[in-house]
């Protein structure tokens, strides 16, 4: 059934590619966190985090419904999450994002849409209070005695 051509002549290794692209199709459906230290592109539905120290793509037709961490994102498809890119989020065509972001910077598309907060800062949002002001801020504005 198998036979020895699909291996490399003298070093005994397979000939499987190198590449450190991870590829997620298009009807392929995953529930739990996805892990890994080089690309990633996602035609299907994800439910959980999903970590890289590179770049992620989330295709048109791309689902994910959980939390993205990487260096760099494009996104055409839908995000329900937060996202924390540490260089540039880019959202194309049609995509959906709702939830916080967090980056470095970011670019969208005149057809994307984005529901939630961006933060382009290195420090973390402060407490929030019901009138949307920060606790910082409210502290800044009170006038001085």
């Amino acid at each position: 059934m198998f036979n020895n051509s699909s291996k490399s002549k003298g070093d005994g290794k397979s000939m499987l590619p190198s590449s450190t692209i991870n590829i997620i199709g298009s009807g392929t459906s995953i529930q739990g966190d996805i892990v890994c230290e080089g690309d990633i592109r996602i035609d299907g539905q994800v439910n959980g985090l999903v970590s890289t120290k590179a770049k992620i793509v989330v295709g048109p037709e791309g689902d994910i419904t959980g939390d993205l961490v990487c260096q760099s994102a494009d996104i055409m498809g839908k995000v329900t999450g937060i996202i924390k890119v540490d260089e540039l989020l880019f959202l194309k065509g049609n995509a959906l994002v709702k939830g916080d972001v967090y980056t470095n910077h970011f670019e969208m598309e005149p057809t994307a849409k984005f529901n939630g907060r961006c933060y382009m800062e290195d420090e973390k949002p402060t407490e929030t209070h019901k009138n949307g002001k920060s606790v910082a801020k409210k502290e800044a504005e009170q006038p001085q005695a």
